[in-house]
């Protein structure tokens, strides 16, 4: 994984465009991936710059482009607002529909962990799915998330979705056989405050 240049950026549009998941599925609360071709490329080049502009110490959205074997595949990051204080954030991510079932959601699920526990000192980690993406909902339980409450939400216009929170700390953390390997962490410790 590595940050979302604007370079990348067009790549991970291009991407998006060719599809994320079952168009009768939406596994988004925001259901951002339904949008049609060309303003999908649109809006998701527009919450990247945002997500960028919007980066301060106190509330920030770390967004990082996942590769495997040298091929831009989708898309890993973590959010969170006082981290000073709360030591904790949301982790999200998506794959192109073409890479999905190849363990890479669970892979980048786990170098985004390794990645708040190890190196800018989150204590805990959430995420969420809906009942109805098992596939999601698997790549947490591999990676050592717990369930953490159900919440009743409205997905798509006039529907009810469940939605199963998770959280994750360090001890519960399933680091998996394969050794992630971090770099330029300092510059973003510097910059959110951590010295």
């Amino acid at each position: 994984m590595r940050g979302l240049t604007d370079d990348v950026l067009v790549e991970l549009c291009d991407l998006a465009e060719q599809g994320i998941h079952d168009p009768d599925a939406m596994p988004f609360l925001f259901p951002w991936s339904a949008a049609p071709r060309g303003e999908l490329a649109r809006n998701t080049a527009a919450y990247h710059w945002r997500v960028r502009a919007g980066f301060s110490p106190q509330s920030w959205d770390l967004q990082l482009a996942a590769f495997y074997e040298g091929e831009l595949v989708g898309a890993q990051g973590v959010s969170t607002a006082n981290f000073l204080i709360t030591r904790t954030g949301e982790t999200g991510s998506w794959l192109g529909r073409a890479f999905h079932g190849r363990g890479i959601g669970t892979a980048i699920r786990r170098a985004i962990c390794t990645l708040a526990f190890d190196h800018l000192g989150f204590e805990e980690v959430t995420s969420g799915a809906f009942l109805d993406n098992p596939a999601s909902l698997a790549v947490s339980r591999k990676v050592g998330y717990r369930p953490n409450g159900v919440t009743r939400m409205k997905r798509r216009e006039g529907e009810l979705a469940l939605n199963q929170s998770l959280v994750l700390s360090p001890g519960d953390f399933i680091r998996g056989a394969d050794r992630v390997t971090v770099t330029g962490a300092e510059s973003v410790r510097r910059f959110i405050g951590l010295g």
